[in-house]
């Protein structure tokens, strides 16, 4: 039995004023896998999250989130759902413990479920120790970690993740990503907002493009890459003859007679790299080194957007 999308969105719409901010998007996220909005400032990252969690209403389309009709059951998608935004909700003068029992009230846990739900989550992220000091001692990465598990109090099935690592230092960054993965892992599908090129390329299942409020690519990271030219195969030979044996048998390639290497234009796929493999064990031409280059996504959001890295969204 095939398992429903977790997020669907058909034909989703949203202006203000004269100024179009999404136009007609087709979006669907898979359960329990980790899902990432890239674009460009202005593209409408924002407003499709903010829709996505019933924060405000669309124009026009339909959205089915967990499975339910977001127009007809708002209360129901909440109940599904968990954000974390960008700026953490946390309350500095309460303890760490104080904000999950605080959240735990929030969701009507009752007060021993509340406690114990609270020392879980506190286990699971690291926490324990600090429980009993407020949130404003806490280092940043712990304030993420710490907002994170408030949103978990309620057991969400979704969570949307408003670029979670903003200003962390790479340890707790890594942290981060380690928890984001293990959710998913367990089941809970992630809707990741990012300005972390990088982060989306380690982390998501699958990437879509937002620019001027339309979705121009989606994929895997590496679907992605493979649209943008400029891939190739570095080849290394261990002398002169080599070399002039691939460049007759391989035509026209880029060579570097120095460096005894060759490039070879290629998509980087496992199909173009057998073929070329094949093409050089038929006429007996031995390799001492090769590597596989491809566009990182840094490319391919220059490339799709026309916009330098540092003009991304926050």
């Amino acid at each position: 039995m095939t398992t429903p999308p977790a997020i669907v969105a058909t034909g989703l719409r949203k202006s203000y004023g004269d100024k179009v901010v999404l136009d007609g998007i087709d979006l669907e996220v898979a359960e329990g896998t980790i899902f990432s909005l890239l674009g460009p400032n202005g593209a409408g990252k924002t407003t499709m999250v903010q829709i996505l969690s019933t924060l405000i209403g669309a124009d026009g389309g339909e959205i089915r989130v967990a499975g339910h009709d977001m127009a007809r059951d708002p209360d129901a998608v909440r109940a599904a759902i968990g954000v974390t935004g960008q700026y953490s909700a946390v309350d500095k003068l309460l303890t760490g413990e104080e904000n999950l029992i605080l959240m735990a009230d929030l969701h009507h846990l009752g007060r021993a479920e509340g406690r114990r739900r609270a020392a879980a989550l506190l286990e699971r992220f690291d926490l324990v120790e600090a429980a009993k000091k407020t949130a404003a001692t806490y280092s940043g990465g712990m304030r993420r970690r710490l907002d994170l598990a408030m949103t978990l109090v309620g057991d969400p099935r979704i969570i949307y993740l408003d670029e979670p690592t903003t200003g962390l230092d790479p340890r707790s960054r890594r942290t981060m990503w380690q928890i984001i993965r293990d959710l998913a892992a367990n089941g809970v599908t992630i809707f990741l907002t990012t300005q972390y090129l990088d982060e989306a390329d380690q982390l998501a299942d699958r990437i879509a493009l937002l620019d001027h409020g339309r979705l121009i690519a989606e994929g895997t990271a590496d679907e992605l890459k493979r649209m943008i030219p400029g891939g190739h195969i570095r080849l290394r030979f261990t002398d002169a003859e080599g070399l002039r044996s691939a460049v007759h048998a391989l035509g026209e390639v880029s060579r570097d007679d120095d460096e005894l290497t060759l490039q070879v234009p290629s998509d980087g796929s496992v199909r173009s790299l057998r073929a070329l493999l094949a093409q050089l064990d038929d006429q007996s031409i031995e390799v001492e080194e090769m590597s596989v280059h491809t566009p990182d996504l840094d490319d391919v959001f220059l490339t799709l957007t026309g916009q330098p890295e540092k003009e991304r969204v926050r």
